[in-house]
């Protein structure tokens, strides 16, 4: 299983193992890790499980649809590395990525 570190803003780190094919949104909620909420469920309907991904992972993870840009547009502290957790989906290639929640979500 591909080993994701979630980095709260008071730089608490959570490392956990996600299982192929699961969110990144939904391995937090699994594993308890604070700050993203994900009100919608994964819907990608609400931008409560916004992050930031470690530059280095940009290019290997799935590309933004347009309902994800659309949805980032009323996030607090965007950033060029912004997702939405819930339209990242784990993959074997992602073993190590890093998130980071911001603080706003905290």
């Amino acid at each position: 299983m591909p080993q994701i570190t979630y980095i709260e803003h008071d730089g608490t780190e959570h490392c956990v193992d996600i299982a192929e094919g699961l969110s990144v949104m939904k391995g937090a909620a699994n594993n308890g890790i604070p700050g993203i909420v994900a009100e919608c469920g994964g819907a990608c309907a609400c931008a409560t499980c916004h992050v930031y991904v470690d530059p280095p992972w940009n290019d290997k993870i799935n590309p933004m649809s347009d309902t994800e840009e659309a949805m980032l547009e009323i996030v607090e502290h965007r950033e060029p590395t912004s997702r939405l957790s819930c339209q990242v989906t784990v993959s074997d290639a992602l073993d190590g990525l890093v998130i980071r929640i911001p603080e706003s979500q905290g």
